[in-house]
């Protein structure tokens, strides 16, 4: 792995102010560097954070991949971190032309990290930096703890796997005044003198440091200093948070847990506390990746199709571009491709708004002749796909633009699959082209881990008492029991879990319909022994 060259970091900054001259939000400094395919599987696993902290999973999707490379021998071409400043990587078997047209890709890619709201806790924050100090804290807690350690790894990730995090992201960009206590008063007056054991010359160093952030940073001064003070001291976050109770709050599974297990807030097993609490801000930082997939693939795609077209540089390569591109953002007729319905779905929505498509006279047309020829000439296109960007996550940009306009445009429908007896073959058949189905496969389709919620009246010291809001999906049984005993391992006592199992109705189904029982369950682990009770 090692930094591009001049003459294409010379390229890549004129890719940069060809971007901006059109709107998007490019910061000066960006780090950009060529890695070979093995580079490529080896930092997979790592979500392509070379300082991520260590685990055995990811020893083993190394193993996974190379073994599938020597296979199925693939070039991925790129992948782009959010990170300050933004890091990028590119493949080695690019060719030159072909790095312009990645390089418009990440760019966009870039823009979209430093505008989307559900992003704006990442905003200020060096994560490769955190990701290096919590790195470094697992480290040294693995050579005091040994296989401790990877035990507490292995059931917070097994528990991170339902947690959503949806509502915990807008509460991390609270407002000073609404944020509940003082970081910068605790941070002076009990962590650095309580926690540190911070001389006081040390101390007013601090303090003189967060004055001159002040100012020449006015408005972002306290994040700059906290996203610094993160990577000196990663297990600042949950001791602030340990020491800020909110009794009231609905918190996530693994914040509750940080912040009220018994076994946890022991002295002796504070360790254990930063380790989860890394687990959890990791996962936090990459949650609006998740929710916002085929917007962020969507806006890039976008991108360097417009801008390279535009590229002068494209000459001599139109025919090998043409031939990448339908690679990449071809529709898939089985399964989701998110470039494919990001692209169209930003020009469908762009061409709308151009024509005032938008407004309830369009709207209430139903003449298709009509429909197509109605243009009231606002040329706002661009300014909407720009606010679009910044406002909205995966589900409300498919739930809200997906029309029977756009799928008729595209000719998309959902695929059915059904068993060919007579041949021993599955058939593919067009189910469905109308747009609320197509909508509903995109939607479900999208990331949506289970609902689960602490049942505070229910919840003590003694048992911590679980909810699954079922929403028509059932829990994946064969990971509950492990998961539970991860669970009471790390709440110090007993866990219980209220959930809903699907069952085939054995006398009431028949060859022409299978009708199901929705059965009430109750799991309970206690001295890692898991029962299951009907309701």
């Amino acid at each position: 792995m090692q930094l591009i060259d001049q003459n294409t970091k010379k390229i890549m900054e004129g890719c940069k102010e060809r971007a901006r001259s059109f709107g998007l939000d490019v910061p000066n400094e960006t780090l950009e560097y060529i890695v070979t395919n093995r580079d490529m599987i080896n930092l997979s696993p790592k979500v392509m954070i070379p300082t991520l902290y260590n685990y055995w999973v990811n020893d083993v999707e190394v193993l996974k991949e190379s073994g599938r490379y020597k296979l199925y021998p693939s070039n991925p071409y790129e992948t782009v971190i959010n990170t300050r400043p933004p890091i990028s990587f590119y493949n080695d078997n690019n060719p030159d032309w072909l790095n312009i047209m990645i390089f418009y890709h990440v760019i966009a890619h870039i823009d979209f990290f430093r505008n989307n709201i559900l992003f704006q806790n990442t905003w200020s924050d060096d994560f490769v930096g955190k990701a290096l100090a919590d790195k470094r804290l697992i480290e040294s807690f693995r050579s005091k703890y040994g296989r401790w350690v990877d035990y507490i790894i292995e059931f917070a990730r097994s528990i991170d796997n339902i947690t959503g995090y949806f509502k915990s992201l807008p509460k991390l960009n609270l407002t000073k005044e609404q944020e509940p206590g003082d970081k910068m008063e605790y941070f002076i007056n009990v962590f650095l003198p309580e926690v540190v054991n911070a001389t006081e010359v040390e101390v007013i160093k601090y303090i003189e440091k967060y004055n001159l952030l002040i100012e020449s940073e006015k408005d972002t001064a306290e994040r700059l200093f906290f996203a610094d003070i993160k990577s000196s001291f990663p297990e600042f976050d949950a001791l602030f948070e340990s020491y800020n109770v909110y009794p009231d709050s609905e918190v996530d599974i693994m914040e509750f847990i940080s912040e009220y297990s018994p076994f946890l807030n022991k002295r002796e097993n504070q360790w254990m506390k930063s380790v989860v609490a890394v687990i959890r801000e990791t996962s936090l930082y990459f949650a609006p990746q998740m929710r916002t997939k085929i917007m962020n693939e969507g806006w890039a795609s976008y991108w360097h199709d417009k801008l390279f077209i535009s590229d002068d540089r494209i000459k001599g390569f139109e025919t090998q571009y043409a031939k990448i591109n339908s690679g990449v953002t071809s529709i898939s007729r089985v399964g989701l491709n998110p470039y494919a319905i990001g692209l169209r779905m930003f020009y469908h929505i762009e061409e709308m708004a151009d024509k005032g498509k938008f407004y309830y006279d369009f709207q209430k047309l139903t003449d298709r002749d009509k429909r197509n020829d109605f243009n009231r000439n606002l040329g706002n296109g661009m300014q909407t796909i720009f606010e679009i960007r910044k406002n909205f996550t995966d589900f409300n940009f498919i739930n809200i633009f997906t029309s029977q306009d756009f799928v008729d445009r595209y000719n998309l429908f959902v695929v059915g699959k059904r068993l060919d007896e007579e041949r021993g073959v599955y058939q593919y058949y067009i189910k469905s082209r109308k747009a609320e189905d197509y909508k509903q496969m995109l939607i479900d389709s999208m990331y949506h881990p289970p609902v689960i919620k602490v049942n505070h009246d229910k919840t003590n010291d003694e048992n911590l008492y679980l909810v699954h809001e079922f929403e028509g999906k059932q829990l994946y049984k064969p990971y509950i029991a492990d998961t539970l005993i991860g669970l009471e391992f790390l709440w110090g006592d007993q866990v219980v879990l209220e959930t809903t199992e699907i069952r085939i109705d054995e006398e009431n189904s028949d060859e022409n319909e299978t009708k199901f029982v929705y059965d009430k369950v109750l799991y309970a682990v206690k001295d890692r022994k898991v029962t299951k009770t009907k309701l």
